[in-house]
């Protein structure tokens, strides 16, 4: 798609930097102790803390990728939602008091409180850096694919725009401007994705397409193959063996085009070409606006089985009932098909059309036919069920509030924000797939879009507030980062003497470190599904966490070594079948059929395994009586 840049989008984003910068150097002379810097001095007021919760963990993940994700996958999308919330059952009923109880600044605190053990500050210092390094990933491709849209800059700018300004935010005033940055854009993305979808609902179903939404054209395949027709030239003609589709590529006025072949017919489709001299969308470069979005109900019935071609305002149950009656057509990467034409590389974007019914039920994404992919689906699961309540930048959230009842009621407060905001992505998503807004080359941008097809202002604002989320995000991410360094490595695992002031200077520095790490990584990942990414930080932290902080808790045969070693080989052999798996290899530009093995999701291994070595370890190093 061909984004050009608003004054006004940029306007209001430039007033939402500035605002935010501000508030971190006011609060910047309050964090000069390592309390105030790493644990906001534990003075946060609990209602601040439970939104600002919301605000950290409502990632780019939450609003760009599954946004995304639903409306180019329908339910299986939502999946996502559901894994991330039921999450939260485990942190309110296993982790927060007990974290409050135990620690003081950091994960490892926690952990450690009692047995002052090397092994576990040295490998949980190890295991945050990890866990966080990984949930930074996505973070900052998110913050690239904003950028574009919203203030016509290249990705690679938007990634080194927002590793500059969190970087200024935690170099400034660690947590407490972190803490209120979290909670300013947490409330303000619930309140305007629900201004979304309000506006979503009232407009219902239409078989109306969009402005800029591309409808394909069909010719007769013989009639241009064999004399040309229609001002086509027939080029040439790929079988592509893998999907079994036929393509025919023709040429009208100088550009190259490619048509789907279906029986006597060709039909249009989009397409994407690398070649060696640059990149070209539909035979011609990004800038003639050739390249259009996608997304369109086709069919439309009311409750009696009549053909309309709208429905108004909906209510909510009312939009997915008119919508399971709906026929939508889908460009799902599930149908992407990847061409090679001499020296250029061409990907195809072909449409699907999907029954409404079949959107709104599992499928269209997880499919569970093979043992397999039922191994991937349940290991994914796990590592969303397990994994929130072992994330290091939630976990040390815990320790900016005066009390353990403080910390209870700040995961309630929680829990109401973020489950209210999930079903918000739902209609969000739906939306974006039924108003042919969707960027096929990220749907990542599904939601924004789907703003700016209803007024520059929304757009300009839900972008702002994204890329908010994306700044609260990866400023806890780097405070638990440079935490780790600072306080568990140096201090406690090197006997690093140190005085506050020192600590805060270390932690400044390792934010820099880390941020710049981020920059680099957000570059490299351009173009993945944010909520796709996520999905492996998940399954670290589920594996290299959750099982020592629950069996330190629960079992009190549990040994140092024992929390060591289980931490050191879930982390290990998530990262060991995550970086081996095919959807890397696909990201290393390797055949995904070459793959060490088919497993995506490492989380039905490594936290079985994870558990299994600490039980193991503590038994074999219990003290003699």
């Amino acid at each position: 798609m061909n984004y050009v840049a608003s004054p006004i989008a940029i306007f209001i984003f430039l007033l939402f930097v500035g605002f935010v910068l501000g508030l971190s150097f006011y609060y910047a002379r309050k964090a000069k102790s390592a309390s105030g810097y790493f644990a906001a001095g534990g003075t946060i007021h609990w209602f601040v803390n439970g939104v600002a919760f919301a605000g950290d963990y409502l990632s780019a993940a939450s609003f760009l990728g599954i946004c995304g994700m639903i409306a180019t996958m329908g339910y299986d999308g939502f999946l996502y939602s559901i894994g991330y919330l039921a999450g939260w059952i485990v942190a309110l009923f296993v982790v927060a008091e007990p974290m409050k109880r135990l620690g003081k600044y950091t994960f490892t605190d926690a952990l450690d409180s009692k047995f002052n053990s090397k092994g576990i500050q040295l490998m949980a210092a190890i295991s945050t850096l990890a866990v966080s390094v990984f949930y930074l990933i996505p973070q900052m491709v998110g913050a690239g694919s904003l950028v574009t849209p919203l203030l016509g800059l290249p990705q690679w700018v938007g990634v080194i725009m927002v590793g500059a300004i969190v970087i200024t935010i935690v170099a400034t005033a660690g947590m407490t401007s972190t803490t209120y940055v979290q909670f300013l854009k947490g409330g303000l993305l619930i309140i305007f994705s629900t201004v979304l979808v309000v506006v979503v609902l009232n407009k219902g179903l239409s078989t109306e397409p969009g402005k800029h939404t591309f409808l394909p054209q069909t010719l007769n395949a013989a009639a241009v193959m064999t004399t040309g027709a229609d001002g086509y030239s027939f080029v040439t003609k790929i079988d592509d063996k893998k999907s079994g589709k036929s393509f025919a590529k023709l040429t009208k006025q100088g550009i190259a085009s490619w048509w789907l072949v279906k029986d006597a017919s060709l039909m249009e489709v989009q397409s994407k070409t690398e070649t060696p001299s640059g990149t070209l969308y539909n035979g011609a470069p990004k800038e003639a606006g050739l390249f259009k979005s996608v997304g369109h109900v086709t069919k439309l019935l009311d409750e009696n089985g009549t053909e309309i071609q709208n429905t108004g305002k909906l209510g909510p149950f009312k939009y997915l009932a008119a919508l399971s009656r709906a026929e939508v057509v889908r460009y799902p990467k599930g149908a992407q098909v990847k061409l090679t034409d001499g020296d250029a590389h061409v990907t195809v974007f072909c449409p699907v059309v999907t029954k409404g019914a079949d959107l709104l039920i599992p499928g269209q994404k997880f499919k569970t036919k093979t043992s397999v992919e039922k191994l991937n689906f349940i290991s994914l699961m796990l590592a969303l069920f397990l994994g929130t309540a072992a994330l290091p930048h939630i976990l040390i959230r815990y320790y900016t509030v005066p009390s353990q009842r403080d910390a209870r009621k700040s995961t309630i407060v929680a829990i109401g924000g973020i489950g209210f905001f999930y079903i918000l992505t739902l209609f969000m998503g739906l939306g974006a797939m039924t108003h042919g807004v969707i960027d096929m080359t990220d749907d990542n941008m599904s939601a924004p879009l789907l703003a700016s097809s209803f007024s520059l202002i929304l757009f300009a604002v839900i972008s702002a507030i994204a890329f908010a989320t994306v700044l609260g995000t990866v400023s806890g991410l780097i405070v638990a980062a440079s935490g780790a360094v600072a306080h568990d490595l140096m201090d406690k695992f090197m006997n690093v003497k140190m005085t506050d002031v020192q600590k805060v200077k270390a932690g400044k520095i390792s934010a820099l470190v880390v941020g710049v790490i981020a920059i680099g990584l957000g570059i490299a990942f351009q173009g993945m599904n944010v909520t796709f990414l996520v999905g492996w930080a998940f399954s670290v932290a589920a594996s290299a966490n959750l099982p020592s902080i629950v069996m330190l808790l629960f079992w009190k045969k549990t040994t140092s070594k024992g929390i060591a070693w289980s931490i050191g080989i879930g982390m290990i052999s998530a990262l060991a079948i995550i970086l081996t798996s095919p959807d890397m290899y696909v990201q290393y530009k390797l055949d995904p059929t070459t793959a060490l093995h088919t497993l995506n999701q490492p989380g039905i291994v490594s936290i079985p395994l994870s558990f299994i070595t600490l039980v193991v370890v503590s038994l074999l190093t219990q003290k003699k009586k």
